[in-house]
């Protein structure tokens, strides 16, 4: 792990309630910001954005929602700072490749899965709460389109605590580029691979675990071991939102036509999506997406404060 002193201050900045917990050792769990500027309409966006963060404080932790404002990486965002990513247009969406160049700029922009883990691990945050990450896209063997999620999780040592992949996704290619490059993709007290909306993707989780303590055992083992990469804690989203799994493969299958017919391609097709889906179930998705962001910030917290009990 890096740590905040690496990176100057004009490139780095931490809340001073991140910046305390980071110093005396606390737990820690990192946050997105796509999820904000790119997931959600406001002001549902930002009241979620602060909800997410007080479950982790409830549950022992310090939330470090992350984004670059003005160029600059901000790891724990102000209410002011929240507010304007959550209003603001033409913020950028960071992934890997972005991130040199925006600063470079001086610009804004929301970090991705791949983006926030490259921040995280600079400022020493090993535990990150998503909704679900990136992977393979349907159609990849004609397009190569594959998310640069799945890179980073092979070379940046963060835990990325996830309702497993987006439903929009081909999740048997995904899963099998997880495992080609090493990545443990972790099913929380589940044997089957959820699917973001959904609970069951009809996909077997490679590893499985009961607890946070185990799950924290492992990342303090891969550390040990050497490891340079991350890991997958896949957390089905509760009972009382899950979506059934035959409803929503009819939805995405009509959102990837429409997709394709408005000439959506790159990094605009997730948005598109998962906005067409949340009006195709008149809500409901978006409600489910909700949920289960929430349900993996607590089981991220828990994680976060047994992986520093065992320090």
């Amino acid at each position: 792990m890096s740590d905040l002193k690496k990176l100057p201050s004009r490139l780095l900045s931490c809340s001073p309630e991140v910046q305390e917990a980071v110093e005396q050792g606390r737990a820690v769990v990192a946050l997105e910001s796509t999820i904000i500027a790119h997931g959600m309409p406001y002001p549902k966006n930002v009241e979620t954005a602060r909800e997410v963060e007080q479950i982790i404080r409830e549950n022992g932790a310090v939330p470090a929602t992350i984004a670059v404002l003005e160029g600059k990486i901000c790891i724990g965002l102000s209410d002011d700072q929240l507010e304007h990513l959550g209003k603001a247009e033409n913020v950028a969406k960071l992934s890997r490749r972005d991130l040199p160049l925006i600063m470079a700029q001086k610009r804004d922009g929301a970090t991705t899965v791949a983006a926030t883990m490259i921040c995280a691990a600079l400022a020493g945050i090993g535990v990150f709460a998503t909704g679900g990450i990136g992977g393979v896209h349907r159609g990849a063997e004609q397009d190569f389109d594959i998310s640069a999620d799945l890179e980073e999780l092979s070379q940046t040592p963060v835990a990325v605590v996830c309702a497993g992949a987006k439903s929009i996704l081909d999740l048997p290619k995904t899963l099998e580029y997880l495992e080609t490059h090493g990545v443990p993709v972790v099913g929380y007290k589940t044997d089957v691979f959820p699917a973001f909306y959904c609970q069951d993707s009809g996909l077997a989780a490679p590893l499985r675990s009961d607890s946070a303590a185990e799950i924290a055992g492992m990342i303090s083992m891969q550390r040990t071991l050497g490891y340079v990469g991350g890991s997958i804690v896949a957390n089905p989203i509760p009972d009382s939102h899950a979506m059934e799994t035959g409803q929503m493969n009819d939805i995405i299958a009509q959102a990837l036509e429409a997709a394709v017919h408005d000439g959506i391609h790159g990094k605009g097709v997730t948005p598109y999506l998962l906005a067409k889906i949340v009006e195709m179930t008149d809500g409901a998705s978006l409600k489910a997406n909700i949920a289960l962001v929430k349900n993996n910030a607590k089981l991220a917290a828990e994680i976060a404060v047994s992986l520093k009990n065992q320090s």
